[in-house]
């Protein structure tokens, strides 16, 4: 039977398994990321398909563009889906997780890289700005619900706005991390010119044209006279298309295209705040990135085994990864977040659930096809074992975490998770 055979009616499996896994895992304390990963692993231990799973280091352009794409979709729906106008105050908590917690990760995450696995100055950098940023793609079940669906508590939101913004955040120490391996450390760098250009002129650009587009796309598609409105049209793939426009205008003048595509969604969303399109749309770049979510990480638990991602993990590694996802997240994100007023217990289920995931693969696979940095396949290994406790770690507890809080703070969500009507 020929390969082409069996990789389709694999597909269609996939296709079934996303719209039906949500469903029934939803009651149970599983998540569909760790259904996935389970596969993936499940698959690799065949034979015949083991030998076919490479390592991801050998394919690093290939994994860098499959992680990207699933990355700026999910950035996409998750701008879609924040009712919530931007603002200094309004987005208080936001601010202090992406300008305190999230320096104060990359800081103690490079020195436990530099203390425990015996990495260089700059793979140590590079492994900590690459898990430093809440995933997008695998912190969805902690994330706002649909627009306009008023379940939008602060926990929820402020990991949905994180998560929105630190990825792009992240580059700028991804790119640095790249110009120490090539300048052999920080001696031969031009801290004027990463900070004017990497830091800068790249957010700047991200956020203020992809906002630029974002009103723009928004304009024609519901101020146009009525008989022309795009809105009118009912297609929910328009996200994609505003996706691809926004992500890739950014990024040819050189900007962070993953803000732009953020910045691109809150400004759409703005334009007519209370249009039911905005439903579908985001439901598009829902169905659209749980699918590539699913094949991506059944494609990472295949690499965990049959690809020999974890050949490299060592017992240091493994601590790193518990420190990383135990201690240094929780504590940086709770410090962010003291004096904000916000509950205890709020402080600490955001401190708590900085998900790590398919983002991180992307700076790794960005960052080691741009530069020679050492040991990289302790890189891979340590980035896929946090990754990999995160999923299982933050999939299991999700629901009964945030049931508890729900329940504490008097919220009732559940009917909005599960798609009902409240009476």
């Amino acid at each position: 039977m020929e390969i082409y055979v069996l990789v389709v009616a694999g597909f269609g499996v996939m296709v079934l398994l996303t719209a039906w896994l949500p469903m029934v895992l939803r009651a149970l304390p599983l998540s569909l990321p760790i259904f996935c990963v389970g596969i993936g692993a499940g698959l690799s231990a065949i034979p015949a398909l083991g030998d076919l799973t490479p390592h991801p280091g050998s394919h690093l352009k290939l994994i860098e563009h499959a992680t990207e794409a699933v990355v700026v979709i999910s950035l996409m729906g998750a701008g879609l889906k924040i009712d919530r106008m931007i603002g200094w105050k309004r987005w208080a908590v936001t601010w202090r997780l992406l300008g305190i917690g999230m320096p104060l990760t990359i800081l103690a995450l490079t020195a436990l890289g530099s203390a425990l696995l015996g990495l260089g100055a700059a793979a140590a950098l590079l492994l900590a700005s690459s898990l430093a940023p809440t995933d997008p793609v695998l912190a969805s079940d902690v994330q706002v619900g649909h627009p306009a669906e008023s379940h939008e508590d602060e926990p929820r939101f402020a990991l949905t706005s994180e998560a929105g913004l630190n990825d792009g955040l992240a580059f700028p120490f991804v790119n640095l991390a790249v110009a120490m391996a090539g300048t052999g450390g920080l001696a031969g760098l031009s801290w004027s010119h990463w900070f004017a250009v990497d830091v800068v002129w790249k957010i700047v650009v991200g956020a203020v044209l992809g906002a630029v587009i974002g009103r723009g796309l928004g304009w024609l598609t519901f101020h146009l006279p009525n008989l022309s409105k795009l809105s009118r049209t009912g297609d929910g793939f328009v996200a994609l298309g505003v996706t691809c426009v926004a992500y890739g205008s950014v990024q040819a003048v050189d900007g962070y295209g993953f803000i732009g595509v953020f910045a691109a969604a809150l400004a759409l969303r703005s334009s007519s705040r209370g249009h039911d399109y905005h439903r579908k749309m985001h439901d598009y770049a829902e169905e659209l990135e749980r699918l590539l979510m699913m094949v991506l990480l059944v494609g990472f638990g295949a690499v965990l085994v049959g690809g020999g991602l974890l050949a490299a993990v060592t017992w240091p590694a493994a601590a790193f990864a518990l420190l990383a996802l135990l201690v240094v997240r929780p504590l940086s994100g709770w410090i962010s977040l003291l004096g904000s007023a916000r509950h205890r217990d709020e402080r600490a289920v955001v401190s708590f659930f900085g998900i790590r995931g398919l983002g991180t693969v992307y700076y790794l696979s960005f960052a080691t096809g741009h530069a020679a940095f050492e040991r990289t396949d302790l890189l891979w290994a340590t980035a896929g074992l946090t990754v990999l406790v995160s999923i299982l770690m933050h999939g299991v507890t999700v629901t009964p975490i945030l049931g508890a809080l729900d329940r504490k703070m008097g919220r009732d969500t559940e009917s909005g998770q599960l798609d009902l009507t409240l009476t």
